[in-house]
C-alpha cells in the first residue's frame, strides 16, 4: 500500500525507472543477507586479507624495497623469499637467534620481533638456505636514477690442474702464474701469485656431505671429516699422533713431532726450564712457525695464550685447514723470498718444533725475519733435532745456528731436553741496542733507516739486520705490562712519528666507541647467534677495539689491517691481540669456510676506487662458512650497493639502524654445486 501510494505521486514515464532502481536494491539486500562474510568476496577484501590468504602470493611478490642507488653499470637483484611466506631472518631487540642452516623453513613462532627504534628495512630479507633458484635482475623498487641492469651472474670457479675446487684460494692457487717461475728454490711457488685481470669473482663449491662445524671447545678435539676430506696427514703422521680417522670424525689426540708426551706436557716442560716465560701473563701473543695441525697453539689458549699458527700450503695435506676447523688462529704463509704480514717487534714468543726451516740458508735471512717480528726481549723456542742429535749434518746445523744467533745478539738462555730426550733451546732478543753497535764484525750489516721503515707488504726479505727505534727522549724498549691489563692501555713505542699520530686520547675513544657499540647493538639488535661464533674477522681492525670489546666471549679475532691504511697493527699487537697486513682486492690467505663471522667497517667505499664489489662480496663470500654472518657498518649509500649483491648470493639480509647490514649466508651454491647437509 505505501509502494502504491509512492508511485502515484510519480508520471507514467518515470515509474519503470524507479521500480527498476528498488527491486535491485532490494535483491542486493537480501543477497548480502545471506551471503558469506564481506571479506570472502574479491571485489570487498582489503589488502592485508588478500596477504594473509595465500602463501603462494607472497613467494610471488617480493617485499617493497627501499629505493637503491646503484650506479649505471650494476642493479640489485630481485628480491627471494622464502617460499613459506615470510622470513626467518631479520633485526631482533631480543636474544640472539639461531644460526641459519640448510634446509631451513621459516617458523611463525620464532620470527623476529622489530625494535621499535629499528627501521623498517631491517626486516626485509633476501635469500634462501634452502632453494637453488638463482635470482634475476629487477627494479629495486622506486626512485629517480635506479638503474636496471643484470646482477652478478654467479658461477662455480673453474680452477687449474692438480687444485681442489672446494680448497680453491686464488693468489695461492694460480697455476699458470707457478708455472710461469723461473725458480723453486726459495719456496716462490708457496708464495701469493695473485690472478689480476679479471680478478675471480666466482663461487667455491661445498665439498659432499659439509655441515656445520662442532661447536668449541669440542671442535680442538675433533672435527667433521667430510668438511676437510684430506686422509692423507692421518697416513703421514700415524706414528706422531697429529691426527687419526673414526668413523665421521677426525680426532687430534694432541700430540706432534716433538710433543712425543703430549702437548700439554711440552707446554708446561717449557715452562719448567724458563718459569719467566710466565703463558698468559708475561707471554701473551705467540708465532708458531710450521705448526701443522696447530695443537701448540689450541693447547695455549687454556693458558690466556694466544697463537698465530703458520704454515704453507704444501704436501702436508690442509694442516691450516685442519687447524681453522679446529677453531685455533692461523695463517697460510711461508719463509720463502717475502717478508711476513706482520709489524716490526711483534710477537712476545716465537716457537718452532720441527719446522724444516733452514735457518741460515741466503746469509740468515730466514731468521733475520723471525729478529724482525721478534719483540725486543721476546724468546725463540726451537725444538728440532740439531738441538739434541750428534749426527754430521745435525751437527753441522747446530754450529752454523750458534753462529748465527750470536751475530744478532740473541742470548741462549737455556738448553735442555725432557724425559723421551728431545731438546729444546730458548733464545732471547736484547733489549737494548747496544750489543749491535759493539760488535767486532757488522755482519750481518745493520739495516739503514730507509729500509727499516719499508712495509712488509709484498717487500723481499732483508739481508741485513734491524735494530729497534729508539725515540729522540732516548728511551729504550719496555715489555708491555702483563696481560690481560695491556688490553686496554696504549703501549708508547719509541717512535715520536707513530706517538703523535696515534694519540692515547684517540685510543680510548676507540676503546670506549666499540665497548659500547657491541655491548648495545651487536649482541641486542643483530640476529646472530653469539654462542656459535669461534672465528672471527674483522676486515678494517683500526685499533682492535672491536676484537677488544669481543675478549670476554669464546672466540679469536683475526685483526687485519689494510696495507694501505694508517698502521695500527703494532698498537693491536702491544694489546695482546694479533693480526695481519692485507689488501682487500686480493684474496685472504686462508681456506674457503673458515670464519664464522666476518665484520667490515667503513672500507668498502675505497676498496670500490680500485677493484669491484662483486669481487669483495665473492672473496667474503669464499671465507665465510655456510650459516655464518657477514657484518656490513657503513654509509646508507654504501649498504644500499652491497646488499643487492648479497642477496643475489641468496644471503638474508637486514639493515639494522640505517648504518648496518647484517647477512646470514645459507648454504646455497650456483646449480646446486656442493653440499646441502647441515
Amino acid at each position: 500500500m505505501a509502494i502504491s501510494s509512492a508511485l502515484s505521486f510519480l508520471s507514467d514515464r518515470k515509474r519503470p525507472i524507479v521500480v527498476s532502481v528498488f527491486l535491485f536494491l532490494l535483491l542486493s539486500s537480501l543477497f548480502l543477507l545471506f551471503s558469506p562474510a564481506p571479506s570472502a568476496l574479491p571485489f570487498f577484501s582489503s589488502p592485508s586479507s588478500r596477504l594473509s590468504s595465500s602463501s603462494s602470493l607472497i613467494a610471488a611478490s617480493p617485499p617493497r624495497q627501499t629505493p637503491i642507488s646503484v650506479p649505471a653499470n650494476e642493479s640489485p637483484p630481485e628480491t627471494p623469499v622464502d617460499a613459506s611466506g615470510g622470513s626467518n631472518y631479520g633485526a631482533t631487540a631480543g636474544p640472539p637467534q639461531p644460526e641459519v642452516t640448510a634446509p631451513t623453513r621459516y617458523d611463525p613462532a620464532h620470527a623476529p620481533q622489530t625494535d621499535r627504534s629499528t627501521p623498517a628495512a631491517a626486516v626485509e630479507v633476501g635469500g634462501s638456505a634452502d632453494t637453488n633458484e638463482t635470482s634475476t635482475g629487477a627494479s629495486a623498487g622506486g626512485g629517480e636514477g635506479v638503474a636496471e641492469v643484470a646482477v652478478p651472474s654467479w658461477e662455480v670457479c673453474e680452477v687449474g690442474m692438480g687444485v681442489v675446487a672446494a680448497d680453491y684460494i686464488p693468489c695461492l692457487d694460480n697455476v699458470k702464474a707457478v708455472k710461469a717461475l723461473k725458480s723453486l728454490r726459495h719456496m716462490e711457488h708457496r708464495e701469493r701469485h695473485c690472478p689480476t685481470a679479471p680478478r675471480p669473482s666466482c663461487l667455491v663449491p661445498l665439498p659432499s656431505g659439509y655441515r656445520s662445524p662442532l661447536p668449541w671447545p669440542r671442535s680442538r678435539d675433533m672435527i667433521w671429516y667430510n668438511n676437510v676430506p684430506h686422509p692423507k696427514l692421518v697416513e703421514y703422521k700415524k706414528d706422531q699422533n697429529w691426527v687419526r680417522k673414526s668413523g665421521n670424525y677426525f680426532v687430534f689426540p694432541g700430540g706432534g713431532t716433538q710433543f712425543k708426551a703430549g702437548v700439554t706436557k711440552y707446554i708446561q716442560f717449557i715452562e719448567q726450564i724458563m718459569p719467566n716465560i710466565q703463558w698468559g701473563i708475561h707471554t701473551r701473543t705467540v708465532l708458531d712457525v710450521g705448526c701443522g695441525v696447530a695443537s701448540f697453539g689450541g693447547y695455549l689458549i687454556d693458558r690466556n695464550v694466544i697463537t698465530m699458527s703458520f704454515a704453507p700450503k704444501d704436501e702436508h695435506e690442509a694442516q691450516i685447514q685442519f687447524a681453522l676447523e679446529r677453531g685455533i688462529p692461523a695463517l697460510l704463509a711461508v719463509l720463502g723470498t717475502q717478508k711476513l704480514p706482520f709489524p716490526d717487534n711483534s710477537f712476545d714468543v716465537i716457537h718452532c718444533a720441527r719446522c724444516r726451516v733452514h735457518w741460515y740458508a741466503d746469509g740468515g735471512k730466514p731468521l733475520l725475519e723471525l729478529n724482525r717480528v721478534l719483540r725486543p726481549g721476546g724468546y725463540y723456542i726451537w725444538s728440532a733435532t740439531p738441538v739434541y742429535r750428534r749426527g754430521k749434518r745435525d751437527e753441522d746445523d747446530w754450529n752454523a745456528m750458534v753462529t748465527l744467533t750470536k751475530s744478532i745478539c740473541w742470548r741462549t738462555v737455556v738448553k735442555s731436553k725432557d724425559v723421551n730426550k728431545i731438546g729444546v733451546v730458548i733464545y732471547q732478543k736484547p733489549t737494548s741496542n747496544s750489543c749491535y753497535l759493539e760488535r767486532k764484525k757488522n755482519e750481518p750489516p745493520l739495516c739503514s733507516g730507509r729500509e727499516g721503515s719499508r712495509s712488509p707488504w709484498y717487500a723481499p726479505l732483508d739481508s741485513c739486520l734491524l735494530i729497534p727505534a729508539v725515540s729522540s727522549s732516548g728511551e729504550g724498549n719496555s715489555w708491555p705490562i702483563s696481560w690481560p691489563e695491556r688490553l686496554n692501555i696504549k703501549y708508547s713505542t719509541t717512535s715520536d712519528n707513530y706517538s703523535s699520530q696515534f694519540s692515547e686520547e684517540k685510543f680510548d675513544s676507540d676503546t670506549k666507541h666499540w665497548k659500547d657499540l657491541v655491548s648495545e647493538v651487536y649482541f641486542n639488535e643483530f640476529a646472530v647467534n653469539w654462542s656459535t661464533i669461534r672465528n672471527v674477522m674483522d676486515m678494517n681492525a683500526g685499533f682492535g677495539g672491536f676484537a677488544a670489546s669481543l675478549i670476554h666471549q669464546p672466540l679469536w679475532v683475526m685483526n687485519v689491517v689494510p696495507f694501505d691504511h694508517p698502521d695500527t697493527l703494532p698498537v693491536i699487537f702491544n694489546r695482546g691481540l694479533i693480526g695481519v697486513y692485507h689488501d682487500w682486492c686480493e684474496s685472504f690467505n686462508t681456506y674457503p669456510r673458515t670464519y664464522d663471522l666476518v665484520h667490515m667497517s667503513y672500507l668498502l667505499h675505497g676498496l670500490t676506487n680500485r677493484c669491484d664489489t662483486v669481487e669483495v662480496a665473492a672473496e667474503i663470500d669464499r671465507i665465510l662458512r655456510p650459516g655464518k654472518w657477514f657484518v656490513l657498518q657503513d654509509t646508507e649509500q654504501v649498504i644500499r650497493k652491497m646488499d643487492p649483491v648479497l642477496r643475489s648470493l641468496h644471503y638474508k639480509t637486514a639493515i639494522v639502524k640505517q648504518q648496518f647490514l647484517v647477512a646470514a649466508k645459507g648454504f646455497w651454491r650456483p646449480d646446486g654445486a656442493g653440499s646441502e647437509s647441515r
